[in-house]
């Protein structure tokens, strides 16, 4: 596959752009938001709203991945999904990439669940997948290199690093905001930025064999 073709994520992007402009002409986005995005608050006190039935819980960190708050929201998410996103499948591959979204979508909502578990306030948008897709086209494409300190290698270090930066820019932001982290899923970036990192090598060694 090469560099510039991206089915996966520009198909994540399409079906985005679709869920936004449904709910928008139907005015069904609020309804969405309360039953398919991520409430930390929900685990093990599950509720169904009537009429209708809430997502199941467990499925929300990816139904949330689906829903965005807004013109600004969709378009900002969809520009660095297919700026990024087509950079990076065509190195990985359209099954690695689907793996990166998916636990960069699970562990955006998990950082969001320690954050605050007694939150009722539902999380969406792309961000847990995206700031995945970041930190792996990080370690990827930076031509920065880390030197070993002591017996952490260098690209351990080098993922430290990064992992330091992002998360004092996410705090940053959160401050700059209000100091609550406003309406801004801080720790979902935090968490997807994580997972990226954690992740970029096992991709790397499957997709093109262990070295």
């Amino acid at each position: 596959m090469k560099p510039h073709e991206a089915p996966l994520v520009t198909g994540y992007a399409l079906v985005c752009v679709i869920v936004f402009v449904l709910l928008s002409i139907t005015g069904f986005e609020v309804d969405a938001i309360v039953r398919a995005g991520f409430i930390p608050a929900r685990f093990g006190n599950e509720l169904i709203l009537p009429p209708g039935t809430m997502v199941p819980f467990i499925l929300t960190p990816l139904t949330s991945a689906l829903l965005h708050g807004g013109v600004l929201h969709i378009v900002f998410n969809v520009i660095v999904l297919l700026f990024i996103g087509r950079q990076l499948e065509g190195p990985l591959g359209s099954k690695a990439m689907a793996v990166l979204l998916l636990v960069g979508a699970y562990g955006g909502a998990l950082a969001q669940f320690l954050a605050d578990p007694q939150s009722a306030v539902p999380m969406i948008g792309a961000s847990g997948a995206i700031s995945a897709l970041i930190a792996v086209y990080a370690l990827i494409f930076s031509r920065s290199q880390a030197s070993a300190i002591g017996p952490i290698p260098g690209h351990w270090v080098r993922a430290l690093w990064l992992a330091a930066a992002w998360i004092g820019l996410q705090l940053l932001i959160g401050f700059a905001g209000g100091g609550g982290f406003g309406a801004i899923a801080i720790w979902a970036h935090v968490g997807g930025f994580l997972a990226g990192l954690l992740l970029a090598r096992p991709l790397l060694r499957w997709r093109f064999g262990a070295r």
